[in-house]
């Protein structure tokens, strides 16, 4: 039985022909796979960074969010601001001394976590957790921690001797027998959350650095009779140092831009002890109704991050090791 072609029928396996190479060709792939995460890009960030900058040169409010100009009153309002300056340097001085002691104590976490030891797979659990719990029910928690009557730490510095209690005794660190870490300490009480928030990201980073190292150098240096601390700091930091910068860099971008913890902890402190620009932005944006103040200092974090981000990633270029 001989079947004949028709222009339809032509026409379709044309079309299939086509579908079937565009199918196979990389570009449309590649296309058709970045396609979802661009348009995830421009409407959840694109879109709201582009209104936050025309804000911030405006004069916009909760009753009259129109933008009716673009000018530069706002940010001039904002640098004067004496809340602004000591919110910004309260966000330097929180990520600069969380992201170092993190830098510190994640390198001795993940040399530690590197070797073989009884009960290392719940020990990294451990280490993993608080940053698989969200960070909301997290800095709940540790409100109950610093609350200035039924603190656990200070119960247990009251035991040891390091507070007052009831009686004539004096403590080594207070008289009294409470701590009010929220209030007296409430910058060190912030640096402590954001440290503990941030440390198991900065380990496992670490660790992945640390296992990417071949084992031959190790062996090397074993061989020739290299100390710990001599084959650590001039053999391992220079190997694994674009990772360390990256680690501190991600870091910095979650800490810097962080409100969560101030929020829920202190929502600024007293004098504005604990406020950092994430939270400030937010306060007088949202909850003081000020559209264009709010969007102008959240805007001033994108020239901050965006500089110390490329200073960093170009160090790091710099440090790899080819």
């Amino acid at each position: 039985m001989v079947t004949t072609s028709t222009p339809l029928t032509r026409s379709m396996q044309r079309r299939q022909s086509r579908m079937l190479k565009l199918l196979d060709s990389e570009r449309f792939l590649a296309s058709a796979m970045l396609l979802p995460a661009v348009a995830y890009i421009v409407l959840l960030v694109g879109i709201p960074l582009v209104t936050a900058i025309l804000f911030s040169f405006s004069d916009a409010t909760m009753a009259s969010p129109e933008i009716d100009g673009l000018n530069f009153d706002t940010f001039i309002t904002v640098l004067n601001d004496p809340v602004f300056r000591r919110s910004l340097g309260n966000s330097i001085g929180f990520t600069v001394i969380s992201q170092a002691s993190m830098v510190v104590l994640g390198n001795v976490l993940a040399l530690a976590l590197m070797k073989n030891f009884p009960g290392k797979w719940f020990v990294r659990l451990l280490i993993l957790l608080p940053w698989a719990t969200p960070i909301a029910i997290g800095a709940i928690g540790w409100l109950w921690i610093y609350d200035s009557v039924y603190s656990p730490i200070d119960w247990i510095f009251r035991q040891v001797g390091l507070l007052g209690i009831q009686g004539d005794h004096v403590g080594l660190i207070s008289r009294a027998p409470n701590m009010y870490w929220l209030g007296q300490y409430g910058p060190f009480s912030v640096i402590l959350v954001q440290i503990w928030r941030m440390l198991p990201m900065s380990t496992v980073i670490l660790m992945a650095g640390l296992s990417s190292i071949p084992q031959d150098v190790k062996d090397a240096a074993e061989v020739d009779g290299v100390g710990f601390w001599r084959t650590y700091f001039q053999v391992t930091v220079p190997l694994i140092r674009p990772i360390i910068l990256v680690a501190f860099l991600f870091g910095v971008i979650f800490t810097f831009t962080d409100m969560t913890i101030i929020h829920v902890l202190t929502r600024g402190g007293s004098d504005n002890s604990t406020q950092v620009l994430a939270s400030y932005a937010y306060y007088k944006g949202i909850d003081g109704g000020n559209l264009s103040q709010g969007a102008a200092i959240a805007v001033f974090m994108l020239p901050v991050l965006l500089g110390l981000a490329m200073i960093l990633l170009r160090i790091a270029r710099r440090s790899e090791v080819r």
